[in-house]
């Protein structure tokens, strides 16, 4: 009998998130981020890498520039 390993599948490499970034937060700022999450649902990384990506969204195609994850996800 085969034994089944423990714990979640790997993701595909495609999907895998390697890069991080440091970012220096008041407490108050980082307080209200995490309280936001929590509103949302979602953890405070989740929170605050989809609210980047809205915002670089809007701004780089007000000034019609290339959207490099748009470009990976397709």
């Amino acid at each position: 009998m085969k034994q089944r390993k423990r714990g979640r599948p790997p993701k595909e490499a495609d999907r895998l998130r390697r890069e991080s970034l440091l970012v220096r937060l008041e407490t108050t700022e980082k307080k209200a981020f995490q309280d936001a999450a929590n509103l949302a649902g979602v953890p405070l990384s989740t929170w605050v890498r989809e609210r980047l990506r809205t915002v670089a969204l809007k701004e780089l195609d007000k000034a019609s520039r290339p959207i490099a994850f748009l470009r990976h996800a397709q």
